[in-house]
């Protein structure tokens, strides 16, 4: 005879204190158990008291699944979750950042789209034509059936097909939330070299900042945007009043350079991996690098995600002084959809890397990309009544560095990129 277990009647408040302390996987799980979990959990997310760290994961998609289908592994459990994702299918899209618990991903129409697996909210964002390298041109019904774009200032603009024109313009996108204005914002790093937009969420267009080339990486802290460019160059910009302020600057605190160190691999053409990674801390007063054999406590999670820098007492899942990679080299990814992605672990204590699970689980494409699960929704919130405008002044003296970088403020650690040496 089968016994009905019935969980346990528990006070709601007793319910969401627990419930808050649970890595997102196994909240998703509590809230299916029955209606009155499924209640509790949904009052904790409307009420914001769910704040637990998560802990990075994979998302992949698998050759076995259909179109909409995406895979979540944790570093937790070291096991597999399914989603499945809304249109457009996930398998047709370009994955070009993820931050704060969302994948910003680009459409077969070169449009970009904010979207949280966990919760399927999605969100559009302004049309690629508001981009300044980019215009429309449409068919005699007043269809849009091309794009021009601008790829050097020297050279004539060209045409593009609606799905062409994400592999000539889109670099990597990353998403943050401003706590004094109460308001997130989308970056990306486009082509032609590298340039810099921005949008508020709720805005229609982009705005382009300072005509500086090559930029790599970004983080927002204390309302101000950081972003390195491909000479070591570190810009803030202030994009929260009616004109946009800039800085040159030298950054305070402990700055590290991270290089990777990649290695051909002979199965196909363009298929490497890293063999070796570097870690220097950055001398901005002399110019010069000391290298570092230990990062102690922290880990590194570094792809196409928001670079994170995590400690492994806070994140037991994680292992100390471990980079945790996924393939991140632009040419190789979308110029070779069918090579095998690079994506393991670093240990640095002994210069070696490790399979993250093995054998492989995920397909090539979309490439996998490292995400930390939220459920916080993101609805489009109104921007301040301003047009924002550009200027720009720069001082201090550049740092003439390559690659990327990751800070290590008085509190929490950022980390921005990382560079090739191959």
């Amino acid at each position: 005879m089968e016994l009905e277990v019935t969980p346990p009647e528990l006070p709601q408040d007793v319910l969401m204190d627990i419930f808050a302390l649970l890595e997102i996987p196994d909240l998703v799980r509590a809230a299916s158990v029955c209606p009155s979990w499924c209640s509790a959990n949904t009052s904790l997310q409307k009420l914001g008291q769910y704040k637990r760290p998560q802990t990075p994961c994979l998302l992949y998609t698998s050759e076995t699944d259909g179109e909409s289908d995406a895979r979540l592994y944790s570093l937790v459990e070291k096991r597999s979750y399914k989603l499945t994702l809304p249109e457009p299918p996930i398998r047709g899209r370009y994955l070009i950042g993820s931050s704060n618990g969302w994948l910003v991903t680009v459409d077969d129409r070169s449009e970009m789209h904010l979207l949280n697996p966990i919760t399927w909210e999605q969100i559009v964002l302004p049309s690629v034509i508001t981009l300044d390298p980019v215009a429309p041109i449409f068919d005699e019904t007043g269809a849009l059936c091309k794009y021009n774009f601008t790829s050097h200032e020297w050279c004539p603009p060209f045409t593009a097909d609606l799905d062409e024109l994400r592999w000539c313009l889109h670099d990597r996108a990353f998403v943050f939330y401003d706590t004094s204005v109460k308001h997130y914002i989308v970056v990306l790093i486009h082509y032609p070299r590298g340039q810099l937009s921005f949008a508020w969420l709720g805005d229609d267009k982009w705005t382009l900042l300072p005509p500086h080339r090559n930029f790599h990486d970004c983080l927002y802290k204390d309302g101000l945007l950081y972003a390195v460019a491909q000479q070591g160059e570190i810009f803030a910009f202030d994009v929260r009043g009616p004109m946009v302020t800039e800085k040159l600057i030298a950054p305070c605190g402990d700055l590290l350079q991270v290089w990777r160190i990649d290695e051909d691999v002979d199965s196909a053409p363009y298929d490497i991996h890293v063999g070796k990674v570097d870690i220097f801390k950055v001398d901005t007063a002399l110019a010069k690098l000391v290298k570092i054999n230990s990062l102690d406590d922290l880990v590194l999670v570094l792809g196409y995600n928001q670079s994170l820098c995590l400690s492994a007492e806070e994140y037991p899942g994680l292992k100390a002084n471990h980079v945790y990679f996924t393939d991140d080299h632009g040419f190789n990814i979308f110029g070779h959809k069918d090579n095998r992605r690079d994506i393991g672990v670093f240990d640095l204590a002994n210069n070696t890397r490790g399979e993250l699970v093995s054998p492989q689980l995920w397909s090539n494409w979309p490439p996998p990309i490292w995400i930390t699960p939220a459920i916080t929704e993101l609805c489009p919130t109104t921007v301040p009544p301003h047009t924002t405008t550009v200027s720009s002044s720069q001082f201090c003296n550049q740092a003439c560095l390559r690659a990327a970088y990751i800070f290590f403020c008085i509190v929490c650690a950022y980390v921005i990129g990382w560079g090739y040496i191959v």
